[in-house]
């Protein structure tokens, strides 16, 4: 005890400069936004790496399970392919045949790959860090994907890594409908089970039933329309407002992320200025 009180008075002056050094950066980064942006950049950037050197340890355990996810992924894209197969001429390649098919997604539409380096879903406001940032193309807002379905959308971007806004987020939501109608409401999560999220404002005319598939409507510019979210695992409907509120079991193990796909939508700066344009003529 008595060694400690002799370090403090013999460094006191250059431990009191450190402490108000200490403070002044706070302020600083508090009161300026371009001094804020650049240490979130930077805590990115450190976190990043800590979360990279750490996540190459688990992903050689996991080596097995993303073996079996893209198998499960090629089965999917091969049966997609059979059933358009189904519907062109025999003398179509496949590739032309789903250039044709998917033409306006695809122009519309393209994917990155990404690598999850950290993911929190014991909170109630959950995060991932992957790994691809500005370099990559990624921008804040872009939504995020597995083979699966939806993860999430991007929140905070550096330039080599990113952190996504998890669908096991309070402030999450997005549109969603039923697979087989244009029936949609919001979908958002309470904070609980990390397996069950909420869809709610569904109108009371649709046809649900507890089984039915629940997928992105594409009323957003963040995700096409069509990826899955998950399935209805019980519904009621609120009496009050004539809405279904209905518990959807998710398609993605939120728990087990490894390999995810950013959405870069080509026309998303398009869109904004046309709705930009209409919110000022009014």
């Amino acid at each position: 005890m008595q060694q400690i009180i002799n370090f403090l008075i013999r460094y006191k002056n250059a431990l009191l400069f450190l402490f108000l050094l200490l403070i002044s950066l706070v302020f600083t980064v508090q009161s300026h936004s371009y001094h804020r942006s650049k240490f979130i950049n930077s805590a990115n950037f450190l976190s990043g790496g800590v979360y990279e050197s750490v996540g190459g340890v688990q992903d050689y355990f996991k080596l097995k399970t993303y073996n079996e996810q893209l198998l499960e992924e090629n089965a999917r894209l091969r049966e997609r392919i059979q059933r358009a197969k189904t519907t062109v001429p025999s003398s179509e390649d496949s590739l032309s045949m789903l250039s044709n098919i998917y033409k306006d997604s695809i122009s519309q539409f393209e994917f990155i790959p990404a690598k999850v380096i950290n993911n929190s879903y014991a909170k109630v406001d959950n995060f991932l860090t992957i790994k691809g940032g500005r370099r990559e193309g990624i921008q804040k807002d872009m939504g995020v994907i597995t083979s699966k379905g939806i993860v999430g959308v991007i929140d905070k971007v550096s330039g080599k890594y990113s952190t996504v806004l998890s669908v096991l987020n309070t402030n999450f939501t997005t549109n969603a409908q039923l697979q087989d109608t244009d029936h949609y409401g919001q979908l958002q999560w309470d904070g609980r089970n990390p397996n069950l999220a909420q869809l709610i404002d569904m109108q009371q005319q649709a046809p649900v039933a507890v089984g039915d598939t629940i997928e992105t409507s594409g009323r957003s510019a963040i995700f096409p329309k069509g990826i899955p979210i998950g399935t209805v695992q019980d519904f009621k409907l609120d009496q009050s407002k004539n809405f279904f509120l209905i518990t959807v079991k998710l398609i993605n193990d939120m728990t087990n992320l490894g390999h995810v796909y950013v959405i870069e939508n080509n026309d998303l700066e398009e869109i904004k200025a046309i709705e930009a344009a209409s919110i000022n003529e009014q």
